[in-house]
């Protein structure tokens, strides 16, 4: 997991083309970009949508197994929790067509305010908790860029 501001984008240059292209387009996306799919390459697709943040998130914790996530805010502030893997139990047993499973946790998550430029990078060993308001719930624009993982 990596949680940074889009201020040190240069830091990524290294580590991944497609991450280090999608940070790139998530500094330059516009408040104003369409909801919905936008494709940068072949391996990577930005998804925009539009939503109010809750207390809690129905679903508990996800993770995923083909691809990373990206996620931050074009406007207002949510919380994502994360825990690794190995501190989750299963509730939800993963789905391959929608690339997802669904845990549950005692343990106090790591937390991860992201808006102001903040994003959360998160492989697959990290289990997340998206969607929580910070101090209530609000309506929120976000960016989730899903990053396609080699075979």
């Amino acid at each position: 997991m990596v949680y940074d501001s889009l201020d040190n984008l240069e830091t990524y240059k290294g580590l991944s083309e497609d991450i280090y292209e999608s940070l790139k387009f998530l500094k330059q996306a516009d408040a104003d970009i369409a909801c919905g799919v936008h494709q940068l390459n072949p391996r990577v697709r930005a998804i925009v949508s539009e939503y109010e943040t809750l207390k809690e998130n129905p679903y508990g914790y996800e993770a995923h197994r083909r691809f990373i996530d990206i996620q931050f805010l074009l406007k207002g502030e949510e919380m994502v929790c994360s825990l690794p893997l190995p501190q989750l139990k299963e509730i939800k047993a993963y789905n391959a067509d929608s690339d997802v499973a669904f845990y549950s946790s005692d343990v106090e998550p790591q937390k991860l305010p992201i808006g102001g430029g903040y994003f959360a990078i998160l492989y697959p060993q990290d289990g997340h908790m998206p969607q929580l308001c910070i101090n209530a719930p609000s309506p929120v624009k976000k960016i989730v860029v899903k990053i396609q993982l080699p075979d």
